[in-house]
């Protein structure tokens, strides 16, 4: 699935491959994505970063700061096709398309959902939900959910209360009893921000 960026110009639209794991936004012709049109945007501005198959941006301490879909954010949060940002002034679109070409990326349809802040979650529910969405960032096409056994031997309870504490999930998000309910409950997670790629990166994947 190829991830591009759509940069709005003066000059025109851009369309910018994601070929690199670490891509920066700014005003610097040293970005790889350079604004420098744009006098409200910092030399710096934004970090677009992959890890596994999903993509997040943070803003790196800019001036007038970055805005997903409309609202300033304040962490690193995962893009989704379709997303927009707003750098100083410039108007830039996340998009995974399949089977697209560039040529045809801008005509493509796309449906987005909208954007659904996560439920307020309990310490150890949080700790539970990284737990399962860590495989979504493994690099595997096909993650396979992790079990109950081994979420219950890496936090230290038993497995009775990890079962508990997933039943509050699968409530808390609208998890409907049928199919892979765990598999659900992680994207479901991931999509809606509750679980982030910086709080994935420091924790063992062993």
């Amino acid at each position: 699935m190829p991830s591009h960026l759509e940069v709005w110009k003066p000059s025109g639209r851009q369309l910018i491959t994601l070929d690199d794991e670490r891509v920066t936004v700014g005003k610097s012709s040293t970005n790889l994505v350079s604004l420098d049109h744009d006098s409200t945007v910092s030399r710096v501005h934004a970090v677009l970063e992959k890890l596994g198959n999903a993509w997040s941006v943070r803003d790196v301490g800019s001036r007038n700061g970055t805005y997903l879909n409309g609202e300033k954010i304040a962490a690193e949060r995962v893009l989704r096709s379709g997303d927009e940002l707003r750098i100083g002034k410039s108007k830039l679109v996340f998009w995974e398309v399949k089977g697209t070409d560039e040529a045809t990326l801008g005509e493509a349809t796309v449906s987005v959902a909208p954007t659904q802040p996560p439920p307020h979650l309990t310490r150890r529910e949080l700790e539970v939900l990284v737990v399962l969405c860590r495989p979504l960032v493994s690099g595997d096409p096909f993650p396979e959910a992790v079990s109950v056994k081994q979420m219950a031997q890496e936090l230290f309870v038993t497995e009775a209360a990890v079962k508990q504490h997933l039943q509050n999930l699968y409530d808390k998000f609208g998890i409907a009893a049928e199919g892979e309910r765990r598999v659900r409950l992680a994207n479901e997670a991931f999509r809606r921000g509750a679980v982030t790629l910086h709080m994935l990166r420091d924790t063992p994947k062993d």
